[in-house]
């Protein structure tokens, strides 16, 4: 997509330039011009209020900042730790409220709405800004951005249609992987395409979504691995240790740290998210998606602007959390130091996993102490636990990985 669409009536601007790489506001009054140092005690306003908003205020309550989140589920997560507008993400009267109540502006997941997002550019500080948003919620438009960062990313065609999804996969080869341009999440959106007989019902599935289609090329992967970088606006960066990732059913089980890969694949895996938090122009965290195939090329999945689920071991693991980190980078503090100083795995709880967890919790653990692993418990706050659903993770922290996978394996909570 070369093209540019131009948003309108979302502020008393003239509206936004949107292209390949991000939004250019233009027209209005900006709201604070260059990166300013947002000190203890002012208020961090936060777009999303799940658990990542949650787990944000609840490091930043700890530095002395106070929260506000805008979502439209009374009662949120973020809700029960912040104070809480209840209101659409696309109200703008509402993202206007969250100005007027915050000193800074930040998003908790990249599905907010990034008109809102432009709009409060320019009558508030967001030093995130919506260009990166705009970029990351549409894959073709994410995936260009990364290559344009001299980065890697696996084989992909655009597909408007059945006859150029066929083209498409006659020159990628299959299998392969159809997916919504924009949405999607734990597998949902995606179609994997091994034989030429399933492409006419995989197309009539997935053009019902009302959005662009994209085919990549199925990656053979040896293993997946995630890293979280943070910059400031003053162009400070610090990665986290890079996550070994293992999926069930297309969802997050466990974030393995250290990664059991070779130091040189830790080294480059660091160098690529630091090049494109730098590209890109990244303030905040960016975490990113690799697969690491056997013959040891590196290959990004996905980017997410924001706190990420392969981060959370960082909240007893390392140094400083990815949380306190955000908010450094946000409020242009020095970022803190993000080195390891446990083996840690971090193991997600579902909704189907919430009555062994608390059934474990109410009792001595002999196999625990037998291995010499800490089970640290955090759990959302979510009103019903659904199949599924996220409801909470524990970071295992261990004398080594090998113990924290032994007590997973060995545990009745993840049994159903």
């Amino acid at each position: 997509m070369t093209s540019e669409n131009k948003l309108v009536s979302l502020f008393d601007g003239d509206g936004a330039i949107c292209g390949d790489f991000g939004c250019e506001v233009v027209g209005g009054e900006a709201g604070h011009a260059g990166p300013r140092t947002i000190l203890p005690g002012s208020t961090i306003g936060v777009l999303g209020g799940g658990q990542l908003g949650r787990m944000l205020a609840h490091a930043g309550n700890r530095l002395g900042y106070r929260f506000v989140t805008l979502d439209p589920t009374p009662d949120s997560p973020s809700g029960q730790t912040a104070a809480q507008i209840v209101a659409a993400y696309d109200d703008r009267e509402a993202a206007r409220e969250l100005a007027r109540r915050s000193d800074v502006i930040t998003y908790e997941f990249e599905n907010v709405n990034a008109d809102v997002a432009a709009m409060l550019e320019t009558e508030s500080y967001v030093p995130q800004g919506s260009a990166l948003l705009y970029t990351t919620q549409h894959r073709l438009r994410e995936k260009r951005a990364i290559e344009a960062a001299g980065v890697r990313v696996a084989p992909y065609a655009e597909i408007v249609s059945l006859e150029s999804l066929r083209e498409a996969a006659s020159t990628l080869g299959l299998p392969a992987v159809l997916k919504t341009a924009t949405g999607g999440y734990d597998g949902k959106g995606q179609w994997v395409l091994r034989e030429e007989s399933e492409l006419q019902s995989a197309w009539e599935e997935a053009s019902r979504s009302g959005t662009q289609l994209v085919l990549e090329k199925f990656i053979v992967f040896d293993k997946e691995i995630s890293v979280i970088a943070a910059r400031s606006p003053s162009g400070e960066v610090k990665t986290f240790p890079p996550a070994e990732n293992i999926h069930v059913h297309n969802i997050l089980h466990l974030s393995i740290v250290p990664a059991r890969v070779g130091t040189e694949i830790i080294t480059e895996a660091e160098k690529l998210a630091v090049s494109i938090a730098e590209e890109l122009g990244v303030v905040g965290l960016i975490a990113v998606e690799l697969f690491l195939t056997a013959d040891g090329q590196l290959f990004v999945n996905e980017l997410a602007p924001r706190p990420h689920n392969s981060g959370h071991y960082t909240m007893e693991a390392c140094r400083t959390s990815q949380f306190e980190q955000h908010v450094r980078a946000i409020c242009n503090l020095p970022l803190g130091d993000p080195s390891l100083l446990t083996p840690v795995v971090m193991a997600n709880i579902l909704g189907e996993h919430m009555e062994p967890l608390l059934d474990w919790m109410a009792s001595r653990d002999e196999t625990a102490e037998r291995l010499g692993v800490e089970p640290k418990v955090h759990l959302y706050g979510k009103a019903e636990a659904k199949h599924k659903r996220k409801m909470g993770h524990l970071n295992v922290l261990a004398p080594n990985v090998e113990a924290a996978l032994e007590w997973i394996s060995q545990s009745k909570i993840w049994r159903v």
